[in-house]
């Protein structure tokens, strides 16, 4: 609640309880459900598409998932913000609304690419999402800079990559923002499935927002939103770890 916008005092009331508005944004979120098609059981769909929007122009939601994320690692004796990061990116096709997709050739996918940096526990510290056509190097140069005033990126030193962020250029950029990159390569004779240290982190990270069939493809028009998707996603994860610790 003291991340939520209070009443101003002017204007017409809000009807229904903050409670009411993120179950049906989180009902959403995990069946990918169309906003007109929200059960009757929730406010009018017009009534949480509009707190929703305002939520996302206000940074709730990345608020909510800082605090949830910093109060978790401190739960579970880790310090609040993390000295260690991985960078990843995943492509993901888009139904015919948006206007910043594009094809990603490496991938053979049409839609938008979403850039995420995550502590060691899988937890989103920031996020990016953009055309699908943008490079790794370039996206990742895009997070970097979104992530760097962040006050979970305060103490980063070290992120960790895979074999496409290499290159010196790259390399300075993080070294601009007082970062360390190591890049983590596969095994040129891998024997079956094999875990690669540290990237698989975010990569599983990836699999719970998969969870979310509102992230299985990209419906947003906006990157904005995309990424608010992301970041109810993780809030609504974190959410059921902390009800599964009190029950």
């Amino acid at each position: 609640m003291p991340h939520l916008p209070s009443e101003c005092g002017r204007g017409r009331r809000r009807q229904h309880c903050w409670r009411e508005i993120l179950d049906a944004v989180f009902y959403l979120t995990r069946t990918g459900c169309q906003w007109r098609n929200l059960p009757h059981d929730f406010p009018k769909w017009q009534t949480v598409y509009y707190h929703f929007q305002k939520l996302v122009h206000s940074g709730v939601w990345q608020a909510l998932n800082a605090a949830l994320s910093q109060k978790w690692r401190q739960s579970i004796g880790k310090t609040a913000t993390p000295t260690a990061a991985v960078v990843d990116s995943q492509s993901v096709k888009a139904s015919e609304t948006g206007c910043f997709h594009g094809y990603d050739a490496g991938k053979k996918t049409k839609g938008v690419k979403r850039h995420i940096l995550v502590d060691t526990l899988g937890l989103i510290l920031a996020v990016v999402v953009h055309s699908a056509g943008v490079a790794e190097r370039q996206g990742a140069s895009i997070l970097f800079a979104k992530a760097h005033p962040l006050e979970a990126c305060a103490d980063l030193l070290k992120i960790w990559a895979d074999g496409g962020y290499s290159g010196d250029n790259f390399q300075k950029v993080a070294t601009n923002y007082g970062w360390t990159i190591e890049i983590i390569k596969r095994s040129d004779d891998p024997k079956g499935f094999v875990v690669i240290p540290k990237r698989w982190v975010v990569e599983r990270t990836f699999g719970w927002l998969g969870h979310s069939r509102r992230l299985s493809k990209d419906y947003e028009r906006k990157p904005r939103t995309a990424e608010a998707f992301i970041f109810v996603s993780m809030v609504r994860l974190l959410l059921a770890r902390f009800d599964d610790r009190i029950s």
